[in-house]
């Protein structure tokens, strides 16, 4: 795409303060896991609020119900995200239709598009994803086969700390304990 065209699209707000519907938890539980967290929609942002454990899962998330209609987002290079962290390496899980027939879909855990991010220990972060940085993943793990994300039908975004970074390792920013972390707004930008 031509600069000057991509510079006509103005950026799509996906969510901000209060407005993040149906948002909800997905935490380590779901694996016999024990951190605790919520998410709660205020009226600066989605507000993760989370004690993380360790042992037996390590990762508390934040995540979009299925987008229904999936958003087409083949217009922007990249999710931008402004949030309020405390210092620790982050997250972003993506989830859109695969184009080959939905068999990506029956994966066990969903096939995840995958990029960490930092923030800062305090203030305002403002964190830009691009979609070509975001890696192929299932439950933690690289997926090692050729794939192709489908900005044209996202039907999932997910906010998490997890012990696990996005090539499978460990996530170097990972700290147990007591987590609070606000999401400002997500933007599709280009």
């Amino acid at each position: 795409m031509f600069s000057w065209i991509a510079s006509m699209v103005a950026p799509l707000l996906l969510a901000s303060g209060a407005d993040f519907p149906g948002w909800q938890s997905l935490n380590d539980t779901i694996m016999g896991g024990r951190s605790q967290g919520q998410c709660t929609a205020t009226t600066d942002g989605l507000l993760m609020e989370a004690i993380v454990e360790q042992e037996g899962g390590g990762f508390v998330s934040c995540r979009s119900p299925v987008l229904e209609p999936s958003r087409d987002l083949s217009a922007y290079g990249a999710l931008e995200l402004q949030l309020d962290g405390d210092g620790r390496r982050y997250k972003l899980a993506i989830a859109c239709r695969d184009g080959v027939g939905g068999l990506t879909e029956l994966i066990p855990g969903g096939l995840r598009w995958v990029s960490e991010f930092s923030t800062r220990p305090n203030g305002t972060s403002v964190v830009t994803i691009p979609f070509n940085r975001l890696t192929p993943s299932v439950r933690a793990t690289p997926v090692g086969f050729p794939l192709r994300f489908n900005a044209r039908a996202v039907t999932r975004i997910q906010v998490l700390h997890s012990k696990f970074g996005d090539v499978g390792g460990r996530n170097p920013g990972f700290r147990p304990g007591p987590l609070r972390l606000l999401i400002r707004s997500i933007r599709a930008v280009t």
